[in-house]
């Protein structure tokens, strides 16, 4: 059964978009490897990273057992408009303050989407994703440190306020409908500020640098003849 078919049931669907989400996801973060501008960063988002690929890897396993496939030829075999993940991901690498603004609106939502997965009646859905969420609860940490130390200062504070501003709309994308208010509700009490109305930017609207980040990504896979095993 192909990822891109009718066939693919809710559940597979849902799946793919979380697991597409915390691979590319996990890419950008690792692009601050090496030039974060301070050397902790360097060894936390690197971490984050591999947790977030490493989740995306538990996520596509579990798709790949009903559509008769592999995780990695979920990840990587696809092309890249097949992908179900949300345009906030996909951004490439932001300055500083977009990164950090884009880190905590991401693990804003993902607590939600977790939360909702944990109390799933799928015992397999249910035990990824409290697993996910207890290697979560560091990046949420993580996020709201810098959040913190952003607003302490004036300058700090301006750019974070126009970094979430930015990007808001990608923010509501990543969620359905339905939780897109409580993501609002949460961010505003955060922020001590209302956002502004906007129309999200949803998923299946793809950003000009998916498709630079996939040739990256599967360079080598595409390089290897054809029925190498990973």
């Amino acid at each position: 059964m192909e990822p891109g078919s009718e066939r693919v049931s809710e559940r597979a669907d849902l799946l793919l978009a979380i697991a597409d989400d915390e691979l590319v996801l996990g890419w950008r973060n690792s692009e601050w490897t090496g030039i974060a501008p301070f050397l902790e960063e360097d060894v936390a988002f690197s971490s984050i990273a591999q947790n977030e690929i490493g989740h995306a890897r538990a996520l596509y396993e579990l798709v790949a057992e009903e559509l008769g496939t592999t995780a990695d030829e979920l990840a990587f075999d696809r092309k890249p408009e097949e992908y179900r993940c949300s345009p906030l991901v996909e951004l490439r690498r932001l300055e500083w303050a977009r990164t950090i603004a884009r880190h905590w609106l991401y693990e804003t939502a993902d607590e939600m989407r977790l939360a909702a997965l944990k109390a799933s009646d799928d015992p397999e859905v249910a035990g990824v994703a409290a697993k996910m969420d207890r290697e979560e609860a560091y990046h949420r940490m993580h996020a709201e440190m810098w959040v913190d130390r952003l607003l302490s200062s004036d300058e700090g504070r301006a750019r974070l306020s126009e970094a979430i501003d930015e990007l808001w709309p990608y923010a509501l994308g990543v969620l359905d409908e339905e939780l897109r208010p409580e993501l609002r509700q949460r961010a505003e009490e955060r922020l001590g500020r209302k956002l502004p109305e906007v129309e999200p930017v949803p998923r299946g609207v793809h950003e000009a640098e998916l498709a630079e980040l996939w040739e990256e990504m599967t360079m080598v896979r595409r390089s290897a003849p054809a029925g190498t095993q990973w």
